[in-house]
């Protein structure tokens, strides 16, 4: 596959063969093609190996789309070496704030008639991200309002982004050991979804809808409720949090509250997200995490969030819980159930990798608990033997390192390894309450009247086929085909060497027979013979080093 070249991607094309050739891939640009769109004065090729802060802020240079991807590109530390992973997590998304005039001009469109209903819309945005900016109001009613408004042309400049990234992600996919290794394809798909569902402000009220509904019955959280009649697309209108960011408060504030409590129960939030309900609030960074009145935690901006199947949340807790309890044999265990093996995976070298890092987090957690730190490094071991994990594990463990930093600002001495233990039996006793709803007894009650209606009449096939001797057993052990195939080869080979060895004997027996034909000074004929079996016998050496002894190698290494 060749890069599309047409005229409205050459900028970004040109933007990101920039960064390419900056941080040690130019090697990309030249097979891509797009070396020509980059200046002739350009000195990043020759610079010295650039700081990973810097990879930070040549991304917030070139807009949100890339913004996005860095902070995802932060979750996978199997992708990005761990320094540059680290830069990454401290990428921030603010800018300067559209006028207001644009603003209204935003909300005129989109509310119409029901902008009336907002009074005291304040001009200065409380907030202003790249994607977004969040303004104040009120209801005639007296309730106060966060009214997010999407940035004017920004879904065109988004959707443009993807475009281009994805021409280039394809390239990178397809041509080199890095695409076939890491299969970044997969990962941008996800990306754009992601994105996609995050320029569609009626994703984010239903994801406020429902997990603030799943984390109603635990009081020490909270999360702003949309206000539905009044949120589009591109407007979201909902509840305004009154309180201070977590990384805001002082050393006395911090005295005045009870950490223990709240950061106890901002994990218990988390994992019964993650655990239970397969919903969980991807993008918990301190800037989203705001104490009210000194007695509650409110989560807020629900643009990312993440989804946990319930086939893998079971083993999500068992992994967990291995890792806290630093049991590096049922981690590995939990791990390889969890992802799939290459061909080319080392089980036993992936296993060692997942000892030294539960034995290193068990030396850790006296000092500084971080358990998403370990999920994170699990994850690059996998990778780098072999192992393909599902994403949401990376979602996981970027969102675990947040908590585990919001942890220990709330309470210095917080060890979620121990929450996690603490926690797992409730949410287990809850995930087993769910399994027996009267809805799931019904469903087996059916299963069980099926399996029981049929059963008569399978037996009864069964048996007929045993009296009629027309009973199958399949197995499926070995290719046929390629057996096959070999058997074909072995005989082609019998053949030509009995072919070469009769020439060999017929040359043989007419070399004392005189002729006036000569080559070389002796008979002819017995020559010609000679010749042929000789390259006859050189052909079959050339085929059987091609075809055999190459591919032995291959699969040796």
């Amino acid at each position: 596959m060749t890069i599309s070249l047409r005229p409205e991607y050459l900028a970004r094309y040109k933007d990101v063969a920039l960064l390419f050739f900056k941080y040690g891939r130019g090697d990309l640009v030249k097979r891509a093609g797009l070396a020509d769109l980059l200046p002739e004065d350009s000195p990043v090729a020759a610079q010295a190996a650039p700081e990973a802060a810097e990879l930070a802020a040549d991304l917030e240079r070139l807009g949100p789309t890339f913004i996005k991807l860095g902070q995802l590109l932060s979750t996978r530390p199997d992708i990005v070496p761990t320094a540059y992973a680290d830069a990454l997590k401290r990428l921030q998304d603010h800018v300067a704030p559209v006028p207001f005039e644009q603003i209204r001009a935003i909300l005129e469109e989109e509310l119409g008639e029901r902008l009336a209903a907002l009074r005291g819309l304040e001009p200065v945005p409380l907030a202003a991200a790249s994607m977004a900016q969040v303004h104040y109001a009120e209801l005639r009613d007296g309730r106060r309002l966060a009214v997010k408004v999407q940035r004017p042309g920004i879904r065109d400049q988004v959707l443009a982004d993807l475009e281009a990234m994805a021409q280039i992600v394809a390239f990178v996919d397809g041509h080199t050991e890095f695409g076939r290794r890491f299969e970044p394809g997969l990962v941008f798909d996800e990306f754009r979804k992601s994105l996609l569902r995050e320029l569609d402000f009626r994703q984010e009220a239903l994801h406020l809808a429902a997990i603030g509904g799943n984390l109603r019955e635990i009081e020490e959280i909270c999360v702003p409720q949309p206000i539905p009649a009044l949120s589009t697309s591109r407007v979201l209108t909902m509840e305004f949090v009154s309180g201070k960011k977590v990384t805001a408060l002082g050393r006395l504030a911090r005295m005045e509250i009870d950490g223990d409590r709240l950061a106890d129960a901002l994990f218990r939030a988390y994992l019964q997200q993650m655990l239970r309900d397969g919903l969980f609030h991807a993008d918990p960074h301190p800037g989203n995490v705001f104490l009210v009145d000194g007695r509650k935690i409110a989560l807020i901006d629900f643009g990312m969030v993440a989804q946990v199947p319930p086939g893998l949340q079971d083993r999500l807790l068992q992994l967990l819980l291995a890792v806290s309890e630093n049991r590096a044999d049922e981690a590995a265990k939990m791990l390889l159930l969890i992802g799939t093996c290459s061909d080319d995976a080392d089980a036993a070298g992936f296993q060692r990798a997942v000892t030294d890092i539960v034995t290193q987090h068990r030396q850790l957690t006296a000092q500084r608990p971080q358990v998403g730190r370990a999920v994170l490094l699990l994850l690059k071991a996998a990778a780098d033997h072999g192992v393909r994990l599902p994403p949401e594990l990376a979602m996981i463990g970027k969102t675990l390192l947040n908590l585990d930093e919001i942890g220990l600002t709330l309470s210095p001495g917080f060890d979620p390894n121990e929450a996690i233990r603490r926690h797992a039996a409730e949410i287990t006793e809850k995930q087993m309450t769910r399994d027996l709803s009267l809805g799931a007894l019904f469903s087996a009650a059916v299963d069980a009247k099926n399996f029981v209606q049929h059963l008569p009449g399978r037996v009864n096939r069964i048996l007929d086929q045993l009296a009629d001797n027309r009973f199958r057993i399949r197995v499926d052990s070995i290719d046929e085909a390629r057996l096959l195939e070999g058997l074909q080869k072995v005989a082609n080979r019998i053949t030509l060497g009995l072919v070469l060895a009769a020439l060999i004997v017929g040359a043989a027996l007419l070399m004392p027979v005189d002729t006036d034909f000569r080559l070389f000074g002796y008979p002819g004929l017995a020559i010609m013979l000679f010749l042929f079996a000789a390259a006859g016998g050189v052909g079959l050496v050339v085929t059987i080093l091609a075809s055999d002894i190459k591919p032995r190698r291959k699969i040796g290494s």
